[in-house]
């Protein structure tokens, strides 16, 4: 049978929205009549993309009101800046569209509550572009974990460690709003990457949910020793005081017993990592700085570390050795943006609850501002508010299917 054709919206084209929207219409059955950014030539060019690729020619908007007002849409994906995700998405639901949201950490507890009520409302769907949840090695971890490798899982690590220098100090010239925000704030920044794998191996919004959180940042002085060597005393920003610190350090504890200690890293010299780490009573999994590396306990050597890649292969996810067989196209990030863009598609496709949902959404923007209150007190702790109001202790049954990620769901794919 014929899959429905959807409609998707794409609002905001810099370098993310320009990659996102070529990885969306790779999926089958996406039609993209619209396109929309607050520059006008980067508009242009993702409409041209969409003339490249599905033969369209999508008509062009400057204010996302406007394409929603005039447009018969199912969905949008949105990929502006962090500071305007929450509010698009609210206007997204309310014009009566699904809503997928790059990721980025939230302002206030007023926008994540308006997002969940949004959707309560409206019955449409808020879902955070997580993509790291369906990258393959954390998509074995969770296959490990739900066959009871770690055995309990008891303390989770992970971050995003991303030397992002030029890519943050140049904001002005490369038109990126990270740089404002490494001006202006302080705090985990961006932590959503390895939050969401972790989530999901331990349950949270589903008999589980963060408590507290505590935050402590470094000084700042990574941007401006870049800029000094790399500009010159002359240049303006040299003398910027960032408020951002280079390293922020954040602890989550969580109802069930766990922690969750997360790293924010991208204005020193580093190569890349997002340091997961998967501790329990039978196992842990670490992200080493020269590779995967897994001990098992009366498995492994005494006190040895094993290459995990093995490991990996024999706990392959079902749905990363069915993209694999499909020879389908590496796509973004090793093949994790087509999957999270195709679990995104699908849902609107089905009209179905998506994998991460508006209560997901919410709880892994709002360690951001979270941590931005705990930083300015010194590193005191400050709760968590429960967006699910008590719903996270009985929840309505997930949906089962290929891009599920509160179990594996081996009908999918036989």
């Amino acid at each position: 049978m014929r899959e429905r054709r959807v409609r998707i919206g794409a609002v905001g084209l810099g370098g993310r929205g320009q990659g996102q929207l070529w990885e969306l219409m790779s999926i089958p059955g996406v039609e993209v009549p619209a396109v929309c950014d607050i520059y006008a030539d980067r508009a242009a060019e993702g409409a041209a993309k969409v003339q490249e690729r599905l033969g369209t020619q999508p008509t062009v908007y400057l204010d996302h009101s406007e394409m929603l007002a005039k447009e018969r849409l199912d969905a949008v994906l949105c990929c502006t800046t962090w500071i305007t995700h929450a509010a698009i998405a609210v206007d997204c639901m309310r014009a009566g569209c699904d809503v997928a949201i790059e990721v980025g950490g939230a302002a206030s507890e007023d926008e994540c509550r308006e997002m969940v009520r949004t959707s309560r409302a409206t019955g449409k769907f808020c879902m955070l572009l997580e993509n790291c949840c369906y990258d393959r090695n954390e998509m074995s971890i969770f296959r490990m974990a739900r066959e009871g490798v770690f055995g309990e899982l008891v303390h989770l690590e992970g971050g995003y460690r991303h030397d992002l220098r030029d890519e943050i100090a140049y904001g002005r010239e490369n038109r990126h709003g990270r740089l404002q925000n490494f001006i202006h704030r302080n705090g985990e920044l961006y932590p959503t990457h390895q939050l969401g794998p972790i989530s999901k191996l331990i349950g949270i919004n589903r008999g589980n949910r963060f408590l507290a959180l505590r935050s402590v940042t470094s000084k700042a002085r990574g941007l401006c020793a870049f800029l000094l060597r790399e500009k010159g005393a002359e240049y303006d920003l040299t003398e910027q005081v960032f408020n951002q610190g280079d390293v922020t350090d954040t602890t989550i504890t969580c109802a069930n017993g766990e922690t969750i200690h997360l790293v924010h890293d991208c204005t020193l010299p580093r190569p890349y990592s997002r340091g997961y780490a998967v501790q329990g009573t039978k196992a842990v999994f670490q992200e080493a700085p020269l590779g995967a590396a897994v001990y098992i306990d009366g498995v492994s050597a005494l006190h040895t570390w094993e290459d995990f890649e093995p490991y990996c292969k024999q706990y392959e996810h079902p749905l990363w050795q069915a993209y694999k067989d499909a020879e389908q196209h590496a796509g973004g990030h090793g093949g994790m943006d087509y999957l999270v863009l195709s679990a995104f598609v699908e849902s609107v496709r089905l009209q179905a609850p998506p994998p991460i949902d508006v209560y997901d959404t919410a709880a892994w923007m709002a360690v951001t501002y979270l941590s931005e209150q705990s930083a300015a007190m010194g590193g005191m702790p400050v709760p968590f508010p429960d967006f699910t109001d008590g719903r996270w202790i009985e929840r309505e049954p997930f949906r089962r299917g290929r891009y599920c990620l509160e179990e594996i769901c081996p009908e999918f794919f036989a």
